[in-house]
């Protein structure tokens, strides 16, 4: 039975992209790496389009900085790669049409969820699509144990204070602030040994 066993809030919500980029970067000094020399462009506009709603900040900012990574042979981030925004769009689209996970507690039934990340485990984590403004949606985790809990604070800040042990993770292993894996251009992923 999938349960909602609560909702932690930070203490400051960082509605700054590049604050809670920063603190991400302070929270996995090994990130800084990676980091693109200029920012990939994405057609942001069409992206959202084809979704029907607006795009975190957060998300958007760190996508253009950063591929997309991996953290403690854990938790891995979904975005789109450059010149590679229609099928992101669509799986979002898909998502918010409400085939999103049928599994979840009767509480977040009729709330759409956008799949932002998941684990190697099973676990699963979204933005909350609640409100025109999506710089305010809450993260919500849905553990592979059936626990599941929403933290009401940005994407890329919930990152960090995972990482930083800031963040009770709660139905989630600790997550060590290690980059495991990450997109490379032309596709594929590289990973640490």
């Amino acid at each position: 039975m999938e349960e909602l066993i609560g909702t932690q809030k930070p203490v400051r919500r960082i509605l700054d992209p590049d604050e809670a980029i920063a603190a991400l970067e302070r929270a996995v000094p090994g990130l800084l790496r990676l980091r693109r020399r200029e920012r990939a462009v994405f057609d942001w506009h069409a992206i959202e389009e084809r979704i029907g709603t607006a795009l975190p900040s957060d998300f958007k900012a760190l996508t253009e900085w950063y591929p997309a990574f991996e953290l403690d042979d854990f938790l891995g981030l979904c975005g789109p790669l450059p010149g590679e925004e229609g099928d992101w769009a669509a799986a979002c689209a898909r998502e918010l049409a409400g085939e999103g996970p049928e599994l979840r507690p009767d509480e977040l039934a009729s709330t759409v969820l956008m799949l932002w990340g998941n684990s190697m485990e099973g676990d699963e984590f979204f933005w909350s699509v609640l409100g025109d403004d999506p710089d305010h949606w809450p993260v919500t985790v849905g553990s592979h144990n059936s626990a599941w809990w929403h933290y009401e604070g940005g994407m890329v800040q919930f990152l960090a204070e995972l990482c930083d042990k800031t963040l009770d993770p709660w139905a989630l292993p600790t997550v060590e602030p290690e980059l495991t894996g990450w997109g490379v251009a032309g596709g594929g992923r590289h990973t640490t040994v």
